[in-house]
């Protein structure tokens, strides 16, 4: 771990200005950046401690919704309440993340920023766009089974890893941040994270500084919730395929569907396309397999992840099989 300078913020609007400096991180739990420091992944020349903000509250808003402090721990966020009962799926993708341990110390912000776990990523002296711009991609011909078989492209084949990012975007969570100019932004989650392209280095919209404060979550979506992982291990494993849904059926028919998917995309991916496929239409076996294929229609698979396309239209169909019995 190379030396670097360390600040502790007292209020947002003071860690947004020191976090605008060059080469500068935040540190809430450290769960994350602590292990890319080591690896010298992460160099940061200044570390600016956010831990001891007052951004650690669950509130209920008006209209049903929560507002989530920033730095709300990943265990307390998935036993509130008002989680278990309203947002089933963000409780239990918080249960299928990390272990208890971490899950104590990781924040809600800390969470949705969490940098991929690509093999070669981690490995300084390979090539990876992601780390190093322009070096390459080394997972494209490497091994590459936990990479991403939608929205990749030829620079970057890495996924998020987040399984609560993945119910956040279920949920259509808005984002709210600081800036360091004293103004403040929401950025809906659907806008928040970036596709590769050709600047893959580049995973979400947030400025130089910018700091998130809070996640706000709308009334709970209609219907039945569920949030499905497939790993390679029960516990402390990242997902291969990863799903949280929400399906209302009513009078026979689907009336509401929202879908969200992990472990395949650079990103939390929801395809809006394949939840209209659904609406207004009686469940049934064709119907499945209709969303199944629509939703792995432009999958690519780069040979040790091939498996991947097969095994997301198996969670699909069995998710929605499930929530709609």
């Amino acid at each position: 771990m190379k030396h670097f300078r360390y600040e502790r913020a007292t209020t947002p609007e003071e860690a947004a200005r020191a976090g605008a400096a060059e080469a500068t991180k935040f540190i809430a739990g450290g769960t994350n950046l602590l292990d890319l420091m080591k690896l010298q992944v992460e160099t940061p020349e200044q570390v600016v401690d956010i831990s001891r903000l007052d951004l650690n509250e669950v509130e209920e808003t008006e209209g049903g919704g929560l507002r989530i402090g920033a730095l709300v721990p990943n265990a307390d966020l998935a036993a509130h309440p008002l989680v278990r009962q309203r947002y089933e799926a963000l409780s239990r993708a918080l249960l299928a993340g990390a272990s208890a341990q971490l899950r104590n110390k990781a924040s809600t912000g800390g969470n949705l920023l969490q940098r991929t776990r690509c093999y070669y990523f981690y490995e300084t002296g390979d090539p990876c766009n992601k780390r190093t711009p322009g070096s390459g991609c080394a997972a494209l011909r490497g091994f590459n089974r936990i990479h991403a078989v939608l929205g990749a492209s030829e620079h970057c084949i890495a996924t998020h890893p987040s399984d609560m990012a993945v119910a956040m975007q279920l949920l259509d969570a808005t984002i709210v941040t600081q800036l360091p100019d004293g103004d403040r932004r929401r950025l809906p989650i659907g806008d928040f994270y970036r596709l590769p392209g050709d600047t893959p280095h580049l995973e979400n919209v947030l400025r130089p500084g910018e700091l998130i404060t809070h996640v706000e979550l709308p009334a709970p979506p209609a219907g039945r919730q569920l949030y499905r992982k497939v790993r390679d291990r029960a516990s402390y494993a990242f997902a291969l395929v990863s799903m949280a849904a929400a399906i209302a059926v009513e009078d026979g028919r689907i009336t509401a569907a929202r879908l969200a998917f992990g472990g395949l995309a650079h990103m939390p991916w929801r395809d809006p396309a394949v939840e209209q496929l659904l609406v207004g239409q009686a469940p049934s076996d064709a119907l499945f397999e209709q969303a199944a294929d629509a939703l792995v229609r432009d999958a690519q698979g780069h040979g040790h992840n091939d498996f991947k396309i097969p095994l997301a239209r198996r969670v699909l169909i069995a998710t929605l099989k499930e929530l709609t019995q």
